[in-house]
């Protein structure tokens, strides 16, 4: 019986159950990106643990530049909101300071311990501590980004569709630069009837309300939206409609890519999605 566009409730479970798709996501790769981003940590200096907010998890790592200042980025990792570790995701960091980039790496206060809903204030919360600290930190202002893969994809878009005028008086109302959504989760319907649900908690009403593909972004900022081509097929329709809804958005599927290999191309420096995505964000 169809649920949600034609999908069973059987078929959405194989759709969106991402780690059910690699075996080796837990047992290889993760533990792979850990050892790879503990590596770069020891020899990339920066600050890390720093606190933005109140919750234990609220806390980022930055990494200067090794050569000039050509902007900053914020990378958000994923984990369907209720995984990960900035520690895992330092590896996304290593090629965009060689380029030239500011990287900071977030941690956000996870479900089930907090409510979907509450993620995205946590990220507006780092954003805006990142952006009061810019100077101490070599944060250059007019080309202030944000990326982001699964979880993370949707914390950008989130980002992106916020009026930060409205967060607080000291907050230029659309200071970022551009975005970057890589495989993300945007549309939070189908998640209903899949058991990662189980950890985020979800009903009807909330998923509706953090679906920001109903949205688009304030200010009509920039967006490359990026997915991979072998992901499943209502995956890749979320990027597409997604980026359909900002008629300036780019968007691009990432040949011979399943959604965790997404991190290792993103992680490659030599990759055209890699020299896409600099090029996106140069000003």
């Amino acid at each position: 019986m169809s649920v949600y566009k034609g999908w069973s409730a059987e078929e959405l479970q194989h759709q969106y159950f991402l780690r059910g798709l690699r075996p080796d996501y837990e047992t290889e790769m993760i533990p792979g990106w850990l050892e790879r981003s503990r590596v770069f940590r020891e020899q990339a200096g920066g600050w890390l643990d720093l606190e933005y907010g109140p919750r234990e998890r609220n806390r980022l790592d930055i990494f200067p530049a090794t050569r000039g200042n050509a902007g900053f980025v914020l990378c958000i990792h994923g984990g369907y909101w209720q995984r990960g570790d900035k520690s895992v995701y330092s590896i996304l960091a290593e090629p965009l300071v060689r380029r030239g980039f500011t990287v900071a790496m977030m941690n956000y206060q996870m479900c089930p311990d907090v409510k979907m809903s509450e993620i995205p204030l946590q990220a507006r919360l780092a954003v805006a501590w990142l952006w009061r600290n810019a100077e101490a930190y070599g944060i250059r202002l007019d080309n202030f980004n944000i990326m982001g893969h699964s979880a993370g994809g949707h914390l950008t878009a989130e980002m992106l569709c916020t009026d930060w005028s409205q967060e607080a008086p000291d907050l230029p109302a659309g200071f970022i630069h551009a975005g970057v959504v890589l495989s993300g989760i945007l549309d939070f319907e189908p998640i209903l009837y899949c058991c990662e649900n189980e950890g985020l908690r979800m009903d009807a009403q909330e998923a509706r309300a953090v679906s920001t593909i109903h949205r688009v972004p304030f200010g009509d900022k920039p967006e490359f939206v990026g997915y991979g081509a072998n992901e499943p097929p209502d995956m890749q329709r979320q990027s597409k409609d997604y980026a359909a809804r900002n008629g300036s958005a780019v968007c691009y599927a990432i040949p011979g890519a399943d959604h965790f290999d997404v991190v290792d191309v993103l992680a490659d420096e030599t990759s055209p999605l890699f020299k896409q995505i600099v090029d996106f964000i140069k000003v």
